[in-house]
């Protein structure tokens, strides 16, 4: 007798947190929707105590995953800028949803985020 759970395909829902989860990847992602375009050094200082080392991880499986673009301009020292891409946007109805359950859910005194 098979279980229930057999009977869940949970593939596409593995495959969208593998793609997203962690502490950084949905607030780096967030960050880019509110501001659009961002430069590294505007990322890191927007997630305050993020190391140089995740934060560049981070971005490069952002990149990797096509949810985000980056765009290199020549120039010392080189500029680059980071934006999201079309399937980065197509990601956003769901950080929204998100944030609209946040907000309805956010008690009255601050939380201690962790």
């Amino acid at each position: 007798m098979k279980a229930p759970y057999d009977k869940v395909n949970a593939k596409p829902f593995n495959y969208a947190m593998s793609l997203i989860s962690g502490k950084w990847k949905m607030q780096i992602l967030f960050w880019l929707w509110k501001q659009e375009v961002m430069r590294y050094g505007e990322i890191k200082k927007a997630l305050g105590g993020i190391t140089h080392k995740m934060l560049s991880n981070k971005l490069k499986e952002l990149e990797a995953d096509h949810l985000i673009i980056r765009h290199e301009y020549p120039g010392v020292p080189p500029k680059v800028e980071y934006c999201l891409s079309e399937t980065g946007h197509s990601l956003m109805p769901v950080l929204q949803s998100i944030c609209r359950w946040g907000l309805e859910h956010m008690p009255d005194e601050p939380l201690i985020i962790r």
